[in-house]
This record gives C-alpha cells, structure tokens and sequence, in this order.
C-alpha cells in the first residue's frame, strides 16, 4: 500500500474531521481577508465556493 492509498484510507475514516478543520481554515482565512479591508460579500461568496470545492474532493474523490 502506496503512502497515497495510505493517506486516502485516513481522510475517509475522519471525513468528519477534515470538514471541520477545513472549516475553520476557512473561517480564519475569511476573518483575516475582511480585517485586511475585502468585502464581506465576496469573502463570504469565495468562502462557499472553496467549502464546496473542498466538499467535492473528498476521499472518493482523491
């Protein structure tokens, strides 16, 4: 078993747990571009577009 499979096998038993973190990676991501002076709007609008892009590689997908 290659260290990809390895990896793949990890990310489908804690699905759970990279949504989450990926979430507040997000989450600080958009805090830290708003307090730089980005729209809220557009932060917001880029925020679910990658939470969705994240979503849609999940390990199924790797």
């Amino acid at each position: 078993m290659s260290l990809f499979d390895k990896a793949k096998d990890l990310l489908g038993e804690h699905a759970d747990k990279v949504e989450d973190l990926s979430d507040q990676g997000l989450d600080r991501a958009g805090e830290f571009a708003e307090s730089k002076g980005l729209d809220a709007d557009r932060v917001n609008q880029g925020q679910e577009f990658l939470d969705g892009k994240i979503g849609e590689a999940g390990p199924d997908r790797v």
